[in-house]
């Protein structure tokens, strides 16, 4: 019997039967529902999976060391199944040369920056500092930051690295925001997701986002841990 004759039952029955069996059919109802829907999104993630992971095979080394866009793409793919079937977070923190995660990031985005006509470039403070973060996330993270910074601000586009501390900041700068001649589309359900997914992303290896406005411009940045002698080892 379909959740849709569930619901129907239901509602014929609410004149007649008991308030507490009425309730039982529609909570039956929509258990059923539930359970088409996860069994869909499990055969759409089983088809996607697949395709991705040999892609990820065959893809030849990028020209910096950093997770390729293939590499973030299965990531993502590993989350949604996570929120649809459950399981701990997949975190996976190890030392990691920050400057190359900004310079990965960069090399991602230069041809879809340069095709909006801007520029993207990097500036380094801090050498060769690792920082203690699952590399995947904050690549993921700082993907969002730049989508954000191309959609919604001017001018070129700095990624940043400076110490703070026992901490490391990641900045993604622009030159603030721009009137833009597209129209938004409230309610879009597929839009305005980047900042909170960063953010979760950021504490994922025990780091944060700010954003905050600069003199000329907007600054969103990840403030990551560095790591220790402990966690070089």
């Amino acid at each position: 019997m379909s959740g849709e004759t569930f619901g129907s039952l239901a509602a014929i029955a609410g004149a007649t039967w008991p308030v507490g069996l009425t309730m039982a059919l529609v909570l039956l109802g929509d258990r059923v529902r539930e359970r088409r829907r996860r069994r869909s999104l499990n055969e759409r993630l089983h088809e996607l999976r697949r395709p991705l992971q040999a892609l990820v095979l065959a893809a030849k080394p990028g020209p910096v060391a950093g997770p390729e866009p293939l590499e973030l793409a299965l990531a993502a793919l590993r989350d949604l199944d996570r929120e649809v079937n459950g399981g701990p977070p997949d975190v996976r923190r190890r030392p990691v040369e920050a400057r190359m995660l900004a310079i990965a990031a960069a090399e991602r985005w230069r041809a879809r920056v340069a095709a909006a006509g801007r520029r993207i470039v990097v500036r380094w403070e801090c050498g060769d500092e690792l920082a203690d973060v699952d590399p995947v996330q904050i690549a993921q993270a700082l993907d969002n930051l730049l989508a954000n910074a191309l959609e919604h601000g001017s001018g070129p586009i700095t990624i940043e690295g400076a110490r703070l501390a026992k901490r490391i900041e990641l900045r993604v700068r622009d030159g603030g925001p721009v009137k833009s001649s597209r129209l938004r589309q409230h309610g879009d359900p597929r839009r305005g997701h980047g900042l909170r997914v960063t953010r979760m992303l950021a504490a994922g290896s025990g780091g944060e986002l700010r954003i905050r406005a600069a003199a000329r411009g907007t600054i969103a940045a990840l403030t990551l841990p560095l790591a220790t002698t402990a966690t070089r080892r």
